[in-house]
């Protein structure tokens, strides 16, 4: 009886942290959105720090973002054991904002903003590290709080999205699948971010001190292509970043809205061959349009509010 006692939970341990696997993937893609835009924020937040000091900085975050996901965990199991009917309204508002920052990146490029704000934020940098008076580890302190608030509302989105796809599945099964994901998602992000803020310095340690012999051509070809490639990546992340914003934006509008569900499904029908390609393309058209609408409403709401206070 014993034995067969064991068995018995040893197999519904199996099972749960099969689901729990099962539902951690699911939430890992429909979060993909987010990361695009987490890795580059992040690494762009770190930039101006001492070279010696970028790594504890991005330690500092990731302690930080921890310790965000231990107040956005619960707070998310909470909603889900008592108001339910609350997790489809917060996702849509998170996927509203998630196109809402695509959208507004996109404007603020065609806008011409976006060098403006570039040649800005370097002016500031330089600033930064040539004023004496500067208090560094004040400098450090205050990048390490905005870094951490910016990471707040990039894991809230995080969390919401994964407590919309464990919906409805056993309380065990959320907090595994929640507290994956939380764990996954802030050693992930914190390590790549942690790689790509060090890539200029590992280019530029291999191209230092050239010698002859093909050794040494190997050390300066690597380095001279990290040192190409980190501005790159940075870029492509970014670019990423934001379409995938408008994928899984998009996506959460149209899942939702059972009107748009079945309007996409009528369209990808047309093409099955085709239809996660058309799905994909119709879900970025309607975050787009969703982000717009959002950036528009933002702007009026901003000049009324103006209007207002003159």
């Amino acid at each position: 009886m014993a034995g067969s006692s064991l068995l018995a939970l040893i197999d519904d341990i199996a099972t749960l942290l099969d689901d729990v696997s099962v539902m951690t993937k699911v939430a890992a893609k429909q979060t993909a959105g987010v990361l695009g835009d987490d890795l580059a924020l992040n690494a762009h937040q770190v930039s101006g720090v001492n070279p010696d000091r970028e790594l504890p900085v991005v330690w500092a975050v990731c302690k930080g973002s921890f310790v965000n996901k231990l107040i956005l965990v619960p707070s998310a199991l909470l909603i889900s054991a008592f108001v339910p009917w609350l997790i489809v309204p917060l996702l849509l508002i998170g996927g509203a904002y998630l196109c809402y920052e695509g959208s507004e990146k996109l404007v603020h490029k065609f806008a011409g903003h976006a060098e403006a704000d570039s040649e800005s934020h370097y002016q500031e940098l330089i600033e930064a590290v040539s004023n004496e008076q500067l208090d560094l580890v004040q400098y450090e302190k205050d990048k390490i709080k905005g870094a951490i608030r910016t990471d707040f509302i990039l894991s809230a989105e995080i969390i919401v999205i994964t407590l919309g796809a464990v919906a409805g599945k056993s309380l065990w099964v959320q907090i595994g699948a929640l507290s994956a994901i939380a764990v996954l998602m802030t050693v992930g992000v914190y390590g790549v971010v942690g790689g790509i803020v060090k890539l200029d310095d590992a280019g530029l340690h291999l191209i230092r001190n050239p010698a002859a012999g093909l050794w040494s051509r190997g050390k300066q070809a690597v380095g001279g292509f990290l040192l190409w490639l980190a501005p790159k990546l940075m870029k492509f992340l970014s670019v990423a970043g934001t379409a995938a914003m408008f994928l899984v934006g998009g996506g959460i509008l149209t899942h939702n809205v059972p009107l748009l569900h079945h309007a996409v499904e009528g369209i990808g029908a047309l093409l099955p061959s085709l239809s996660w390609l058309i799905t994909a393309l119709v879900n970025a058209v309607f975050g787009v349009l969703l982000g717009l609408a959002v950036v528009a409403l933002v702007a009026l709401y901003g000049k009324l509010f103006r209007r207002k206070r003159a």
